[in-house]
């Protein structure tokens, strides 16, 4: 497939008219980084090719994802991620970009990188907390917290009431342990939970989610500087927080977009992760 026309749809399907924004400033690659995301922090990332055979989608460009690409001796390849750089919360610098040494493999592969930050996390069939509710089986009722442009949460039903019980499956589909700050009630109120797949545990999302909500359902919920004030709120308002990790509940969204990139009649794959455990 001619790249640029997957890119257009893409963009149609995912970006184009919604105000969206996104800022990877941070990413620091600049000689290799497409003039689009130089631009916007959105869309294709590094262009090293002009047709696509084969697509893989991941959560993050980790390591081990990168290496189980190169390992194929593919070329025009697509690798498609919700984050542009690596995330790992136990790091001096929290988010890092691919090595220069990998980068120029890829571009001598012929091995682009397109990138879906805010616009997979803004509520739609493939996003980031619309396909952990499903996994979860929660029904979704309406969608909140803004996020540059994009709505990012969900309040929804859950056919369970004991929120232990919610953690159980939490756990079975995350595949690890979830961690719970239990600040209310194990009974669920009206079966009623917010949820906002990744780093959702911010005061300002937690200020919009309905009082009559005791069950928040998140990625990072580790206790530090920064989530000092999100926990000592939750706290107050007897709002249980259940957190399975940043990959773990953003992981499902890069699973369903295999299907995406199928219906253009691409090979597509999703490369597992590893959480960092130390989010929760």
């Amino acid at each position: 497939m001619i790249a640029q026309n997957l890119y257009d749809k893409l963009e149609i399907d995912f970006i184009a008219r919604r105000g969206l924004s996104d800022d990877w400033k941070e990413i620091g690659t600049d000689k290799y980084l497409s003039p689009n995301f130089k631009k916007r922090s959105m869309g294709i990332v590094y262009d090293f090719n002009t047709e696509i055979k084969k697509v893989y989608t991941a959560v993050f460009p980790e390591s081990a994802v990168l290496k189980k690409i190169l390992s194929k001796k593919e070329t025009d390849v697509l690798l498609f991620v919700h984050h542009p750089m690596v995330w790992d919360i136990t790091k001096k610098s929290i988010f890092t970009s691919i090595s220069e040494k990998d980068l120029k493999i890829m571009k001598k592969r012929r091995i682009s990188v397109y990138n879906l930050h805010v616009p997979l996390d803004n509520f739609g069939k493939y996003s980031t907390t619309n396909t952990l509710c499903k996994e979860l089986n929660i029904k979704v009722e309406t969608q909140f917290a803004p996020y540059f442009g994009a709505l990012c949460g969900v309040i929804g039903t859950i056919d369970l009431e004991n929120i232990s019980d919610i953690k159980k499956r939490f756990e079975k589909i995350l595949g690890h342990k979830s961690m719970l700050y239990k600040y209310g009630t194990d009974k669920l109120n009206k079966y009623k939970v917010a949820v906002v797949a990744g780093g959702g545990n911010d005061l300002d999302i937690l200020e919009k989610i309905p009082k009559d909500c005791n069950l928040f359902i998140t990625g990072i919920t580790a206790k530090n500087d920064y989530s000092k004030n999100a926990h000592d709120f939750s706290k107050k308002r007897k709002l249980n927080v259940l957190g399975g990790t940043h990959y773990s509940t953003e992981k499902f969204a890069c699973i369903a977009m295999v299907e995406y990139f199928k219906k253009f009649g691409l090979p597509c794959e999703f490369i597992p992760g590893k959480p960092v455990m130390e989010d929760i």
